[in-house]
């Protein structure tokens, strides 16, 4: 089954191991794992957002690697708020941190175009809808993943999830998983080539 918010959260909270620390900055993806599938996961510690700002989940996901060196972290990102704080794939993969990084591919600011429909432009012109696009041209998660030193994957349903997150989970050190949704998908947009993580890494 393609990827959306409902699919997406579900498959987290299927694959998330216990006493996992989740860092929650998926943004409007993430609303689904607050509202229902947190608390379908096995019991894990949770950070987010508790305000408006964004860029906080990576750094963030890093911070608690470093801090519980025994615990697994899953850095559940926004594809447009993870591009503030990128540098922090590189600093995970210098470190040696245990993260999973699943980010969202919507390929659009969305928490922005919610805040101009809050505002009440429901039909927002040509300008601002390109101003919240990420693409032209896409951005390619994989390869900037892997330019930090961090092995990449790119998925596109529930069942490659489920496998990208099993794989990541039962490895030492940082990964990055691109989850890309069916909304940019079903659009017609060109989609990076998927790929597999690589297997050299030390297990577990």
């Amino acid at each position: 089954q393609n990827l959306d918010p409902e699919t997406l959260c579900r498959t987290m909270a299927t694959c998330t191991p216990e006493n996992a620390i989740i860092v929650n900055e998926a943004a409007t993806t993430g609303l689904a794992w607050n509202a229902q599938y947190a608390s379908q996961a096995a019991p894990h510690t949770m950070f987010f957002l508790t305000g408006g700002a964004i860029g906080q989940g990576l750094p963030n996901a890093l911070g608690a690697a470093l801090a519980c060196p025994d615990r697994r972290v899953i850095a559940f990102q926004a594809d447009g708020s993870g591009l503030y704080t990128l540098q922090a794939l590189w600093s995970m993969a210098r470190e040696g941190a245990d993260v999973t990084v699943v980010v969202c591919a919507n390929r659009r600011y969305r928490i922005l175009q919610v805040e101009l429909a809050r505002s009440g432009i429901t039909e927002p012109g040509p300008r601002a809808q390109s101003l919240t696009d990420l693409t032209r041209p896409v951005i390619d998660w994989v390869a900037l993943a892997k330019g930090f030193g961090v092995p990449a994957c790119s998925v596109r349903t529930d069942s490659e999830l489920a496998d990208a997150l099993k794989r990541s989970l039962a490895e030492r050190g940082p990964s990055l998983i691109e989850a890309v949704h069916a909304s940019f998908l079903d659009a017609g947009c060109d989609v990076i080539e998927t790929c597999t993580l690589p297997a050299h890494r030390r297990a577990r």
